[in-house]
């Protein structure tokens, strides 16, 4: 039987950057698929009654720091970015919009995205520089954003925020290994362990 590892993830999150600059490693090493599960995490904060650390200030300067020590441990950059909270609504549009329509470019979306925000620390709230982004890495940005006015994206992006919290997703980055969920990035040792 063939191994996946299911990625619900949101670009928002900084703890999802973290999983993602691991996860294709990890799976590869394993002879597993990545699956990528683009959802809107604010949907599931909604849906779930969860919120995101930083709205405790104490809980939000240990989870920086925390995340810090983390990218230092796993030799990636991190620059938490002043913008945040950014609302990916359209981002999150885009990933599943590039995903149903254009698979062949998703990870180069996936990837495009992830530095802009949590490396270059750009505001991705502002269409503009969503626009310079997504042209920085070869997409035409009126056809990103045409995709996200399409309905069928708005609602694959609803059923799947839906599914992860009917499956117990209550936060940013969750895996699945078959049904067993795991959460957060520093949850990574389980998943290998499960796909061990």
């Amino acid at each position: 039987m063939s191994k996946t590892v299911e990625f619900f993830f949101d670009f928002g999150s900084p703890a999802s950057y973290l999983a993602w600059t691991q996860l294709p490693q990890l799976c590869a090493a394993h002879d597993a698929t990545l699956v990528y599960r683009p959802m809107l995490l604010g949907g599931v904060f909604q849906a779930t009654g969860n919120a995101s650390p930083v709205t405790i200030p104490a809980k939000g300067a240990y989870t920086s720091r925390d995340f810090s020590r983390f990218a230092r441990r796993y030799g990636v950059p991190l620059n938490f970015n002043p913008n945040f909270p950014i609302n990916t609504l359209t981002l999150m549009r885009a990933a599943t919009g590039v995903q149903l329509y254009m698979p062949e470019r998703f990870e180069a979306l996936v990837t495009a995205i992830y530095n802009a925000i949590w490396v270059e620390g750009l505001d991705l709230s502002n269409p503009v520089v969503v626009g310079q982004a997504l042209a920085k890495a070869g997409f035409e940005p009126q056809a990103i954003l045409a995709l996200t006015a399409q309905q069928d994206v708005k609602d694959a992006l609803k059923a799947t925020t839906e599914e992860a919290v009917r499956r117990g997703v209550f936060g940013a980055p969750s895996m699945f290994v078959g049904d067993e969920l795991f959460f957060g990035q520093d949850r990574l040792d389980f998943v290998r362990e499960a796909l061990a």
